[in-house]
């Protein structure tokens, strides 16, 4: 019971002290992370990604290399390389494919998704922006773009984006999950919870949206609850893992000596 006071305690502070940061994470496959989703922005035309992400670098690569222009290669290769965590090359090989592709949306689309997986929110966001059109929406990137924002420290503007993709796919989960981490963001908290749970009702809602919703949770300081969430109907291995996952999140601690502050993290993000 003390522990979990002080823990309690903790969070308090954190929460009226700072902003909880959002991260953007990418080539997160199967792994069971606090990380939010949205649909994959691909060319219809693209081949499946083999299961293997480095078996997918190697055969996208050598198609790639073998026609640099070849706009759904390169698109497939970036989305390969971000899968393996190979951010900044992805950028690369995209940024020339819209060069050498002017006006692909589909490639577009996949070079604003590199440049937030690579942390260049505002890069991302202008580029996404011509990636779709007011006449054409397209909600998977308007989602982006909302955590682009978040990124950025535009949470207003932010939800006007994720309102945007509602209008479209009302009720998508992946959508109202950014949107219960943007409220995280600016620490309205029951706010959160609300969306996150309306995700989470979702039958569509994968594991990272109860992984976001027992993270709102258990920074409301109900850490048993949080952990009943966490695990859901998972394996025993997996349900550990994501417990154990949780508490790392909710334990972490400023670190004066390095002058910066380490806090509860939800990544922002959209794996494919």
């Amino acid at each position: 019971m003390r522990r979990q006071s002080s823990h309690a305690g903790y969070l308090a502070r954190l929460l009226a002290s700072a902003a909880v940061s959002a991260a953007l994470a990418a080539g997160l496959g199967g792994c069971q992370t606090m990380s939010d989703v949205t649909g994959s922005i691909t060319s219809s035309k693209t081949a499946a990604v083999p299961d293997d992400p480095r078996q997918a670098v190697d055969v996208y690569g050598e198609r790639y290399r073998a026609n640099p222009k070849d706009a759904d290669a390169a698109l497939a290769y970036g989305q390969a390389l971000r899968a393996t965590g190979q951010r900044a090359q992805a950028v690369a090989v995209l940024e020339q494919a819209t060069i050498t592709n002017p006006g692909n949306k589909a490639l577009l689309a996949g070079y604003g998704r590199a440049l937030a997986d690579n942390g260049n929110s505002q890069a991302a966001f202008d580029v996404l922006s011509r990636a779709h059109s007011p006449a054409n929406p397209d909600w998977r990137i308007l989602s982006v773009q909302g955590t682009a924002l978040d990124k950025l420290g535009k949470h207003d503007e932010a939800r006007r984006y994720y309102a945007s993709a509602l209008k479209i796919v009302p009720d998508e989960p992946s959508v109202l999950s950014n949107l219960g981490l943007s409220y995280m963001l600016t620490r309205e908290l029951p706010q959160a919870e609300e969306t996150l749970r309306r995700a989470y009702g979702n039958p569509r809602a994968d594991g990272r949206v109860r992984q976001n919703l027992a993270l709102v949770v258990g920074l409301q300081g109900r850490f048993a609850e949080a952990e009943t969430i966490a695990k859901g109907d998972l394996p025993a291995d997996e349900a550990t893992a994501n417990v154990t996952y949780l508490r790392e999140m909710l334990s972490r601690k400023d670190n004066p000596r390095r002058g910066g502050k380490t806090v509860p993290v939800a990544a922002l993000s959209q794996p494919d």
